[in-house]
């Protein structure tokens, strides 16, 4: 009972906390940015929890997608399918387990948000089932990976105002989908060797030299367009060394994966955690300078 337990968290990377939180993150940054108070508790709560359940279910579904391709990958050899930890079949119960829970907790939204919610959230189900096989198929999966991050600034930003007719939103969109495209190039440097032996696509292959100066230029236009953010919706001075501090270090941070050999290799796992960490501190910044 206790290794099907472990092996359902792992399933769902529960255990892995950075992923979770790096998808929380826009959320936080489209409830903090909505004009008008602070969201509530329940909201607040409800978009927590369905950003647990929705990260779980994009989880689940890369794994039943990439079983046979992560037992080719050092990294991925002992994920629960790839090492036949937990079958197929439990697998399918359980992304339709969290499919089902995702749906009735957007019922639970508040009823002037409640329609547009849902209808986005229909909307980015197939785009969340079908990311995992894009690595197949389209030279950057990357970007459809930053679309389905998009949905997590959307959703909040709908359910909290009843709409998503805004400037601020637009440009709280514009800066998850650079910011993601940035960290899961780098994140993707990691598997770009095993990638090439087996076929796949992604952007770190795909961009070839200009990886780089992509990523900058990604990072670049998250913090651009956090200041537009903040501009429009008039947060005070306070907010604004926090984005200037942590855009620096965001830029620095892609110096420790460039060039590639084996010591930057082992800095992609660290850049990662840094971007929760960095999108964490702009977050407080947001809620701080409201």
């Amino acid at each position: 009972m206790q290794i099907k337990l472990n092996s359902f968290f792992e399933l769902l990377r529960w255990d892995k906390p950075t992923g979770r939180l790096i998808l929380l993150i826009p959320a936080g940054w489209s409830l903090y940015l909505t004009p008008g108070s602070n969201p509530n508790i329940e909201i607040l709560s409800k978009i927590i929890i369905g950003g647990l359940l929705v990260s779980g279910l994009g989880c689940v579904a890369n794994d039943i997608w990439d079983k046979k391709i992560d037992q080719k990958v050092i990294r991925t050899q002992n994920r629960p399918l790839a090492a036949n930890k937990l079958g197929l079949k439990t697998a399918y119960l359980i992304l339709l387990f969290l499919i089902l829970c995702s749906f009735f907790l957007t019922l639970s939204l508040p009823e002037k948000g409640r329609i547009l919610s849902i209808a986005l959230a229909f909307l980015a189900l197939p785009i969340i089932l079908i990311y995992p096989s894009s690595k197949r198929w389209f030279k950057y999966p990357q970007l459809i990976l930053s679309i389905c991050w998009g949905f997590a600034v959307l959703i909040p930003w709908a359910a909290n105002q009843g709409n998503i007719n805004s400037l601020v939103l637009l440009c709280c969109w514009f800066a998850t989908i650079f910011w993601t495209f940035g960290f899961d190039t780098v994140y993707a440097l990691a598997d770009k060797k095993y990638d090439l032996e087996i076929g796949l696509n992604s952007s770190a292959i795909n961009l070839k030299n200009n990886t780089k100066i992509t990523i900058q230029i990604c990072y670049f236009l998250t913090s651009a367009f956090l200041a537009i953010c903040g501009f429009l919706t008039q947060v005070n001075f306070i907010f604004w060394p926090i984005l200037l501090m942590t855009a620096f270090l965001m830029q620095k941070d892609i110096l420790k994966v460039f060039p590639e050999n084996k010591q930057s290799i082992k800095n992609i796992g660290n850049h990662f955690r840094n971007q929760s960490i960095y999108g964490g501190v702009i977050l407080l910044g947001i809620i701080i300078a409201s």
